[in-house]
């Protein structure tokens, strides 16, 4: 084991020519990040996942009540044993043949099948007041770590100069500002790693779960070469977005549309101008040219760019995304609900059309005539297209 820690970590690969482990040994004088300083973000991030619940069910949950949020889940699908054989076991979305053949097995037409399938879906989606909950916490720690990264570095001379990140280095003391914004950014995203298998299903879970990846990598990794004031220029950029599109989702969840259209255009400039316009000029722009000049080159420079484009790919994906809502919003005067890494809303795939005038045979879910259709509809209906 010893022997495979050398090799990792290698002063030839992480450190610049002519500095070496040694130099980031704290001394009495001066403290630099250790390695082990780490291990504290594992209990740190349970405490955060443990604070979590106790604020979505004290605080969060008690709130939306008040605004009137849909305490309700998805109405759900009549029982029925042989769609739901289907649904958990070969298809969840059956095909225009499938649908024909349990058409004629139960009796029914296609448009209740559809609709029982579109009921079953929803019904395994979280209410919208469950949605409210995170997105509240979400908001209040975006809120709270954003807040403290502004107060901190608006005292900095690198905010205002990037260069001054690696002047002097690796002679650059760790600051306690400094150790406990990452420490406490660390946790959180290692809190988000592990609570997204529990949390809500989002669109782009891959793509999260690869976000989340890729920033854990890159704290840990700037955290070891003291690299750390410029990481925290990356932690407040992006951050402040992520306020604004929380807020947006909340005011969504409490159907003040007027409030969450605004709130999104708002995001979507901010967040257009920050990731596509301030990281790759300000951060990209110091980190492969200049920083590359000031302290040559070596192979973890090459890798802490790496994973820095990677997230502007990322970056690149989600404006494609947030300017497609956008032009949504614009085009039909309101924000697409649960935009931008969002569960579909329940009622979006409601009965929307007009009801046909011409009663048409209902079906009951047992394939027998009952009055009321099949889960209460009229098999007239049309319905809304999923999205």
């Amino acid at each position: 084991m010893a022997g495979i820690l050398a090799w990792f970590w290698n002063e030839r690969f992480w450190l610049p020519h002519n500095v070496t482990w040694a130099d980031l040994q704290s001394t009495e004088e001066a403290t630099f990040p250790q390695a082990e300083d780490l291990y504290l973000a594992f209990p740190l991030a349970f405490c955060i996942f443990m604070i979590r619940l106790l604020f979505e069910r004290f605080i969060a949950k008690p709130c939306a009540l008040g605004l009137k949020v849909q305490a309700n889940g998805p109405q759900k699908a009549q029982p029925n044993a042989i769609l739901e054989k289907v649904f958990t076991a070969i298809t969840k979305h059956p095909d225009e043949k499938r649908l024909e053949g349990l058409s004629k097995q139960l009796d029914w037409d296609v448009r209740s099948i559809q609709r029982w399938f579109r009921q079953r879906r929803n019904q395994e989606k979280p209410s919208t007041l469950t949605k409210f909950c995170e997105s509240m916490w979400r908001f209040t720690f975006y809120l709270y770590i954003f807040t403290y990264g502004v107060r901190f570095l608006k005292k900095t001379p690198w905010l205002w100069n990037i260069r001054q990140c690696w002047n002097g280095y690796p002679n650059q003391p760790l600051m306690p500002d400094v150790h406990y914004y990452y420490i406490v950014e660390l946790s959180f995203y290692w809190s988000l790693m592990f609570s997204q298998f529990i949390d809500i299903k989002r669109k782009d879970f891959g793509i999260m779960f690869t976000h989340h990846i890729v920033t854990v990598l890159l704290i840990t990794f700037s955290y070891v070469t003291n690299l750390t004031q410029l990481g925290t220029l990356v932690f407040c950029l992006h951050d402040g977005s992520d306020i604004i599109l929380e807020a947006a989702k909340m005011a969504n969840y409490c159907k003040c549309q007027k409030l969450s259209d605004l709130l999104f255009l708002t995001f979507a400039i901010v967040f257009i101008v920050n990731r596509l316009g301030i990281y790759p000029l300000w951060i990209l722009n110091a980190t492969l040219f200049e920083l590359y000049e000031a302290l040559g080159s070596f192979p973890f420079l090459w890798v802490l760019n790496m994973l820095l484009m990677v997230l502007q790919v990322l970056h690149c994906f989600w404006s494609y995304l947030i300017i497609k809502a956008a032009y949504k919003a614009i085009s039909k005067g309101k924000v697409a609900k649960d935009n931008l890494s969002d569960v579909e809303s329940s009622s979006d795939e409601e009965e929307t059309g007009p009801r046909s005038k011409t009663p048409h045979s209902t079906i009951t879910a047992n394939g027998t005539g009952g009055a009321n259709g099949t889960n209460g509809y009229l098999t007239g209906g049309t319905c809304s297209e999923e999205h």
